[in-house]
């Protein structure tokens, strides 16, 4: 499954961090950031938790980026 969530991020090698932070998180099938879009479309790995995943998807973002915002 794919979902598309709303973005607030700087600058676009900060969009690359997230990108590849969610990439980086477990139940995280594909992630790709749109910086011009402020856009993050995620792919699910099949059976995942929706709402978990994107929990430590933004965790692990703010890890790399701690000013960005994913809007769940």
């Amino acid at each position: 499954m794919k979902k598309t969530y709303k973005i607030d991020v700087d600058c676009a090698n900060c969009a690359a961090k997230m990108e590849q932070a969610a990439k980086d998180t477990a139940g995280v099938a594909d992630c790709v950031v749109n910086y011009m879009a402020l856009k993050m479309i995620v792919e699910f790995e099949e059976g995942a938790d929706v709402k978990v995943v994107m929990q430590d998807v933004l965790k692990n973002c703010k890890k790399v980026e701690d000013d960005c915002e994913i809007f769940l």
